[in-house]
């Protein structure tokens, strides 16, 4: 199933994402996000495929949404950027666990998505941040439910509100990555995991899953909320401030 920045393997009943876009740093653009809500959409009712992973390979995640969507979207159409908004929502619906396996930056919705995922494996070089207010934006993939419920609200401010970035260790010590190894590991070690979920009743483990999950109406609830007001934050003066001197800075 390959989309030239998506790429989509199985093996030992593991469907494997990688985000291939290594000039642009994996940042993701509208098709990109139909090709992993396709992946994960069609693993639903496959009962050879027992869990995900998705990775950036070795060295990056993803840097996020690509910003060039947002400067050429008009604003009063948001169904324009929905092709991410229907990824969160597969995150949000999927009933396999998904692994993650980071190494290097993971900016916006790298970071987001990995709160849908339910096992995160981090190399000591990734570093995690959802810069949104930075660009005068809000939260969005249901981040400002699922953040404060796995770190604490402090910790969740200082990401969402403050916009910090945080380290693999302060990930870890914040609760949202299992498993730190050494750069150039994570995607072997996503596997090892990946190979244990799959020896395990597949029955039982959706069904601990589900007790251990927030609901997906409450997520999408969420995730409609946080869309809405995203949309709204595109058009204010903070915002489209934000974004001129981004393109201004490109232009340089």
């Amino acid at each position: 199933m390959p989309n030239g920045n998506i790429i989509v393997t199985e093996e030992r009943g593991t469907r494997v994402i990688t985000l291939r876009r290594p000039g642009k740093k994996n940042a993701i653009t509208q098709d990109m996000y139909r090709e992993m809500s396709r992946a994960i959409d069609t693993a639903q009712n496959n009962s050879d495929i027992r869990c995900m992973i998705i990775t950036g390979g070795s060295g990056v995640f993803t840097a996020g949404d690509d910003i060039d969507d947002f400067l050429h979207a008009d604003a009063s159409r948001p169904e324009m950027l929905s092709e991410g908004a229907k990824f969160l929502y597969s995150l949000a619906l999927n009933v396999k666990p998904i692994i993650a396996a980071v190494d290097g930056a993971s900016i916006g919705m790298g970071t987001v998505m990995l709160f849908h995922c339910d096992y995160v494996l981090a190399s000591n070089a990734a570093t995690f941040s959802a810069p949104y207010i930075h660009l005068g934006l809000v939260p969005v993939g249901a981040a400002s439910l699922l953040m404060p419920n796995t770190m604490g609200y402090q910790r969740a401010f200082a990401m969402l509100v403050m916009g910090r970035t945080f380290s693999a260790a302060e990930a870890h010590a914040a609760g949202f990555v299992n498993t730190v190894v050494s750069p150039g590991h994570t995607e072997v070690e996503a596997r090892k995991v990946a190979r244990e979920i799959c020896r395990l009743p597949a029955e039982a483990i959706a069904t601990s899953r589900k007790l251990l999950r927030a609901p997906a109406e409450e997520l999408t609830r969420r995730i409609d909320q946080e869309g809405h007001l995203f949309g709204e934050r595109l058009k204010s003066n903070e915002a489209v401030a934000a974004f001129n001197a981004f393109a201004n800075r490109k232009k340089r």
